[in-house]
């Protein structure tokens, strides 16, 4: 049995936190009214600097001396520079909104009006998202794994817990297989499978292997109530919940509960999603372990902030729960259709506490293609928005003002369609119809909002930077926008409208293909963009501009070229990679053995698995074995080997694939043991990509605009080739519809 601590990313890193820490938990931060009085100080100080009015030249001169501080506190480790670094930020961004109120909106006409006060609100939101952005994550708490006692008799009991409806019994097998493998003492473990499509195969599998099978009599409340009908069933003192394609460790247990021994008032801890397969962004883009994906800032970031005010999430999977809170409150949340974070904010609201380990114990599949991505986050944006309109976290009692911040900003979060539409055509305003939405001098314009854009980038790509790459948030919510734009706003004004809808998971895409449908807002964007480029070259070249009005044109048609690079990367995610296995490959060097049918022996070592296959690194491949042959090969636990029966499919120079002949129910087990169940499967890689940098990340969605482009070009060349080639055959022969 082994515990297993997250990796630091260099010594340098660690000592500078060290000491950030110790000032940090010096015993004078603890005197209350010290604290409001440094807070007034502090207050009173911001609102000087922000409101203090300055010319050209002055405003010019501190964006300088502020750049400069930022450049030379981003070459600085540790957490103290990070923090001036976002009062930096902060500073700048305050002054361009404050100007920006103040002296900006003098408009003359009800064009300019109806821009220009559209434009503000998007702003006041992505203003308020970055500030309250700030200080969720100012100081990640970086909570390590505490150790079980050593009285493994004084251990309590759990329940595992894997809700399912509509996945096939493949996805939910492997989870099931690992968990028999957990390190728990076996007389206080016990799993069950909670069957909502009361699937007999379902419940043949679970006798088999000696799991428990639970199937109600119909689905009301759905994975919620499938949880609750649970909890009346069983008795664990804890309940570990994972979605049934969600394949936990040996070790998650021990990593988990030791904190449940510390902190008495602990009534929930939260691990990370993990996922072994690319989401849609990944597989299309081919950013599969380059580029971090839409989730690994909030679960490498965000969850870790949260942690610091004591407002961790549940996320509905890879959590423990006490049982005696989540009783006390009802159960899990049924109000809404995101019942794990409102089961969360429950938890809180009681008085408990909720924490988050950012530690990787279990992983599962990710979205296979767009369309159920998208249809996964409308779900995500309506159930917050529900939260928001029937639990207010604003209102109420029960929460501290930095936990009420924390979950606000999670729900303010989805929202963000409408003003991401009004940064993608605003500066269509003025190329079309000569809009002016600030009522200011184009240098004025450039000298307050500019270092504001450049310290937000500057200090998010320094906060975020292993878990979130520069301008590739721009690429996700651009995706999403339109379609989380409508279940949002209609939660507020009716949470009841909507239901849950479960993302399916599993299952292999035979074709390559473009989503027509999910990219036609994206194209929408794209043209409307590229005529306002238009319209703005043509002005250019031939219209005439005073020095102040030039510059005004030039920097909206400099806007207008980067909406045109956002769009045609959105564009690049909706054409859909063939997915060839219906099974992804996990990829992972382990030690090896093959055993061929005369007694020969080849040491080896894997380079990728699945619960069906091996693939090997083995030089000259094709010389020692034949595609066809029969063939042991031995996987290891320590110094526990397995054998498994396997067969080549094929090889190459340095590579050979196998699939395992049929394994009993004993073998998938110990396959399980030696490939998903090991401890250390999914951390070693958390957070270890390539650091962020602005220019880089700018750099790489600009790749991908220019490839969205390139595949927009080739999809309309295809179908203007197939509507000629049906408009040159014979009536009779000529396709009904023409389906690209």
């Amino acid at each position: 049995m082994s515990t297993l601590p997250p990796a630091i990313p260099n010594a340098d890193h660690a000592a500078a936190d060290s000491m950030a820490d110790r000032l940090a938990a010096l015993p004078v931060w603890h005197n209350r009214y010290l604290r409001i009085a440094l807070a007034l100080v502090a207050c009173l100080s911001l609102a000087v600097v922000v409101t203090a009015p300055l010319d050209a030249l002055p405003q010019f001169a501190l964006a300088v001396l502020a750049l400069v501080a930022a450049l030379l506190l981003r070459g600085v480790s540790g957490r103290l520079p990070t923090v001036m670094l976002v009062l930096l930020s902060s500073v700048m961004s305050l002054r361009y909104m404050y100007w920006r109120i103040t002296s900006t909106l003098d408009f003359q006409n009800w064009i300019d009006i109806i821009f220009g006060y559209g434009l503000l609100l998007a702003e006041l939101y992505a203003l308020s998202v970055l500030l309250l952005g700030y200080l969720q994550t100012i100081w990640p708490l970086r909570r390590l794994p505490v150790a079980m006692p050593a009285d493994a008799s004084t251990w309590p009991s759990v329940d595992i817990l894997f809700p399912t409806y509509n996945e096939s019994l493949d996805v939910v097998k492997q989870s099931v297989l690992t968990a028999v493998s957990m390190d728990w003492p076996a007389d206080r473990l016990n799993i069950y499978v909670l069957d909502d499509g009361r699937r007999p195969e379902f419940q043949a599998f679970c006798a088999e292997i000696g799991v428990g099978y639970i199937a109600r009599s119909d689905n009301k409340s759905a994975k919620a109530g499938n949880l609750n009908a649970a909890l009346e069933l069983t008795s664990g003192e804890f309940v570990a919940v994972f979605d049934c394609d969600h394949i936990p460790t040996r070790s998650f247990l021990q990593i988990c509960l030791g904190w449940f021994f510390k902190d008495p008032k602990l009534a929930m801890l939260q691990t990370p999603h993990y996922f072994f397969s690319p989401d849609p962004f990944e597989k299309n883009l081919h950013t599969f372990r380059s580029v971090p994906n839409e989730g690994e800032l909030f679960y490498g970031l965000v969850q870790d902030g949260n942690d610091l005010w004591n407002a961790s999430f549940f996320c509905g999977s890879c959590a423990v729960l006490r049982r005696a809170p989540l009783v006390e409150i009802g159960g899990i949340a049924v109000e809404t259709v995101t019942e794990d974070a409102h089961t969360a904010l429950k938890l809180n609201r009681a008085g408990y506490n909720t924490a988050y380990l950012a530690v990787p114990q279990a992983a599962g599949l990710a979205t296979e293609n767009l369309s159920r991505h998208i249809g996964q986050r409308i779900r995500w944006a309506r159930g917050m928005a529900q939260i928001f309109r029937v639990d207010n976290p604003l209102l109420g009692r029960g929460l501290k003002l930095s936990q009420r911040m924390c979950y606000l900003n999670a729900m303010l979060h989805f929202f963000y369609g409408l003003p991401r539409l009004v940064f993608l055509t605003a500066p269509l305003a003025f190329l079309f119809f000569g809009a002016h939405v600030f009522q200011a001098s184009a240098l004025m314009i450039t000298l307050y909002a500019l270092p504001h854009i450049i310290h937000a980038s500057l200090t998010t790509s320094r906060m975020q930077g292993r878990f979130r790459h520069s301008f590739w948030n721009e690429v996700y919510e651009t995706v999403l926008a339109w379609y989380i734009l409508r279940p949002a706003f209609l939660a507020i004004v009716n949470p009841k409208l909507g239901g849950f809808n479960v993302t399916a998971k599993g299952g292999a895409l035979g074709r390559s293909w473009f989503d027509w449908d999910m990219a036609k807002p994206y194209l929408i964007l794209l043209g409307l963009n590229i005529a306002g480029l238009c319209f703005g070259a043509y002005d250019l070249a031939f219209a005439e501009y005073d020095s102040g009005g030039l510059f005004t044109l030039l920097i909206n048609l400099a806007w207008t070229v980067y909406n045109i690079i956002i769009a045609s990367a959105s564009i690049a995610v909706a054409r859909e990679e063939r997915q060839y296995r219906s099974q992804p490959r996990v990829t992972s060097e382990l030690p090896a053995t093959l055993r061929l049918p005369g007694g020969k022996t080849i040491a080896c070592q894997t380079q990728d698995y699945s619960a069906t296959g091996l693939g090997i690194a083995l030089p000259d491949a094709g010389k020692r074995l034949q595609v066809g042959q029969d063939l042991q090969v031995s996987l290891y636990r320590g110094t526990d080997e397995r054998v498994f029966p396997a067969k080549v499919v094929f090889t190459s120079p340095d590579h050979v694939g196998l699939r395992f002949a049929p394994l009993t129910l004993e073998q998938q087990v110990a396959l399980a043991e030696v490939t998903f169940a090991r401890a250390d499967t999914w951390a070693e890689s958390w957070g270890q990509g390539t650091p962020d940098t602005p220019l880089r990340g700018l750099r790489d969605v600009t790749r991908v605009g220019l490839i969205g482009m390139k595949q927009l070009i080739a999809q309309g060349g295809e179908i203007l080739r197939a509507w000629i080639k049906g408009a040159s055959q014979p009536r009779a022969n000529r396709p009904a519809r023409l389906d690209p």
